[in-house]
Formats: C-alpha cells, sequence, structure tokens
C-alpha cells in the first residue's frame, strides 16, 4: 500500500488528490507502524525545513523513513521531502534525514523568492521518473531554498535555473525519488510523474 505521510503541515489533499486522480489505493500514516507496513512512501512537504524535521522527531519516525528506504522501499520526496534528505539546510539548524551528503541553501537574498509559479526542468540522461513527459517539461515550484548540483552529484535527475542559480530539481537513485517541484499542482504532466513513482519497482 502506498502511504502519505502527515507530520501535520504537508500539502495532503493535494497530493491525495492527485492520486485518486491516477487511481492509486493509499493511506495518510502518522507513525512508524504506518511506514513499516508501506510498499511506498511519499513524503510532501509545504512550509519550513526546521518543522518539518522537528515533526519527524517528535512523531518518533526518523530511524523508521531511514530503515525502509534503506531496505528498498520506493520513496518520493516533494519539494521539503526532497531538502529532508539531505544532511542540513541554511534554513534551520535542525538535522536532515542524512540519506545524502550536502546543505540546502537558499537563493541570492537580492532575487526573488519564493520562486512561485512554472519553471522548465531540464532531464538528465533518460530519468524513470520523467520518462513521457518530454524534453523540456514545465512544472510548478514554490520554493526560496534548493539542493545544489553539487550535492545532488550523479543522482540529479532534472536541473532547473533561477535567479541565476542551477540547482536540482529531480533526485533519482535506486529507489531514492525526490523533486522540489509540485507534481500535485503541475497538472496532467504532474499525474505522469506521479504514476512514473507508482510503477518504480522496490531495490
Amino acid at each position: 500500500m502506498t502511504v502519505v505521510f502527515d507530520y501535520g503541515a504537508g500539502n495532503l489533499r493535494s497530493v491525495a488528490n492527485t492520486l485518486e486522480s491516477v487511481a492509486e489505493p493509499f493511506r495518510i500514516v502518522r507513525d512508524a507502524g504506518g511506514l513499516e507496513t508501506a510498499s511506498r512512501i511519499i513524503l510532501p512537504g509545504v512550509g519550513h525545513y526546521g518543522q518539518l524535521l522537528r515533526s519527524v522527531d517528535r512523531l518518533g519516525v526518523r530511524q523508521a523513513l531511514r530503515d525502509r528506504i534503506s531496505a528498498g522501499v520506493p520513496f518520493l520526496g516533494i519539494c521539503l521531502g526532497l531538502q529532508a534528505l539531505f544532511e542540513s539546510s541554511e534554513e534551520a539548524p535542525e538535522q536532515g534525514l542524512a540519506i545524502y551528503p550536502g546543505r540546502v541553501v537558499r537563493f541570492p537574498k537580492d532575487s526573488r523568492v519564493p520562486q512561485m509559479g512554472w519553471n522548465c526542468l531540464a532531464p538528465q540522461g533518460a530519468p524513470r521518473l520523467l520518462q513521457g513527459t518530454g524534453k523540456r517539461p514545465y512544472v510548478y515550484f514554490a520554493n526560496s531554498f534548493y539542493v545544489p548540483t553539487s550535492a545532488a552529484g550523479a543522482c540529479a535527475a532534472a536541473l532547473c535555473e533561477y535567479a541565476g542559480q542551477t540547482f536540482c530539481a529531480a533526485l533519482e537513485h535506486g529507489n531514492v525519488f525526490g523533486v522540489q517541484f509540485h507534481p500535485e499542482k503541475s497538472g496532467p504532466l504532474g499525474q505522469r510523474i506521479v504514476r512514473n513513482f507508482l510503477e518504480a519497482a522496490p531495490c
């Protein structure tokens, strides 16, 4: 069963609507027990990096998330859910899940933030997550912080440019997927990206 983790501030209704639109059965869970029964995990993200990680610790699911990812369960992190995969962020002092090394950073102070609206992806290679979405898919962003390309490294599935910065817009590594944009707000193309994740086999 696909589960959506509710940490108290995610964009649950939009994510649920997208899963319903692609006829995917799912449950919303708030504890380690719910994660342990998951065949796929979606961690949505709206809000503040520190709030997300504090909620993860308050709910006692940090190790459960790490264990399920290590066990090969397909995982999709959306926006903050992608950023939480890294060690730290300039937004807050809380430690990330540290699945990957590196630090999330803020767009330059003189730029218009948050990035709010549609932007174009530059797929790297032929990522499973972006199959069938075209050469330059447009998706919806709402972010002030981003994962640098140096942190994502070879795991970057798509890049994007904003405020003079090239950053990781999508990550793909084995069973781990992450997107800085919001597929649940990206129309039919976003639905296709979610379907691609749902079709990913466990590792």
